[in-house]
């Protein structure tokens, strides 16, 4: 049966559990079990999503006894319809000549013989999804960033149809990725816009691509804006502690080059906790706040589309 395997970065696990809790024809869905997977499966379990957890390395034996599985039921299946076909050929040539003999009696003429049949329409196989996610601190180092990424790449390339990479460009740290894994066993897939272009992070996945992003950076007329999803609000304290103090959370920084929050809001991560977070961001960086909806399009067709061409593939082979 295809696999899809989704390496995921932990600030698009929001994204992540809403596409697959609207995904209803699955034929399984594995969780890879991290320190990262704990609150993803609690969110996949809140919006009635049951995933399987692993460890990376056990992934390969679950899914060797699934196919084992598969196999043994589609060979019952196959032998009984072999069995039952000749079976019923065999009976039937027998029946054919006997009701030959017996219609030169005129009272067996009006026993009817039918020779009707049925026959099964064969369905795709539900694919089986397996998904990684990456810790949040990966994203101060890009070279980390990549590397991290490439090692679970071909670490899991051994038992996957395809790899969804469900990060963005991230400071242009795998824009050589496709070049890199030119030589791989299985298809690699991007989280891409209307134009059919990587989208630049995880903003802009949230606010529905490149184009949408830029379009909002331009609507702050010169101002710095800050823009929190719900993940990047509950996350930015533990991010700060991890990031020896850069930029990005350097209190005079902010103050000086930003003065403003852009709250994101998003289908499964609304309510008083994200307006808290929001509120505590803005009053500890002296920001004002303005709100916006975010959007699951691109995380949705980018799933749909990677999900569709994997099972493509394995119908064709």
């Amino acid at each position: 049966m295809p696999v899809l395997s989704i390496i995921a970065c932990e600030m698009l696990e929001d994204e992540l559990a809403y596409v697959l809790s609207e995904d209803h024809d699955l034929n399984q869905l594995i969780v890879v079990e991290n320190r990262q997977s704990i609150r993803f499966v609690r969110k996949l379990k809140s919006i009635n999503c049951q995933p399987k957890l692993f460890p990376l390395e056990k992934v390969p034996i679950f899914l060797k006894e699934a196919n084992n599985s598969v196999y043994n039921s589609v060979y019952n299946s196959v032998y009984n319809s072999v069995y039952n076909s000749v079976y019923n050929s065999v009976y039937n040539s027998v029946s054919v000549n006997i009701s030959k003999l017996f219609l030169k009696f005129p009272f067996f003429k009006k026993i009817p013989h039918n020779t009707g049949g049925k026959s099964k329409e064969k369905n795709g196989e539900k694919p089986i999804v397996v998904v990684n996610t990456l810790k949040l601190g990966l994203h101060a180092d890009s070279e980390l960033l990549r590397s991290e990424i490439y090692q679970n790449i071909r670490k899991m390339a051994a038992f996957s149809d395809g790899i969804l990479i469900f990060y963005g460009n991230c400071g242009h740290s795998l824009r050589n990725t496709v070049a890199d894994f030119k030589d791989l066993p299985c298809s690699l897939y991007f989280l891409k816009d209307e134009k059919g272009e990587i989208v630049d992070d995880c903003i802009s996945v949230a606010l529905g691509g490149n184009d949408n992003y830029a379009e909002v950076m331009q609507s702050g007329k010169g101002i710095g804006m800050i823009y929190l999803t719900p993940m990047w609000a509950s996350s930015w304290k533990e991010m700060r502690m991890e990031s020896n103090n850069t930029s990005d959370f350097n209190d005079s920084f902010l103050k000086k080059h930003y003065k403003r929050v852009v709250k994101i809001s998003n289908e499964i991560s609304m309510g008083s906790e994200f307006n808290k977070n929001v509120l505590n961001y803005a009053r500890t960086f002296d920001m004002s706040i303005t709100e916006m909806e975010g959007s699951m399009e691109i995380a949705s067709k980018s799933y749909l589309s990677a999900k569709n061409d994997v099972c493509k593939k394995a119908v064709s082979d």
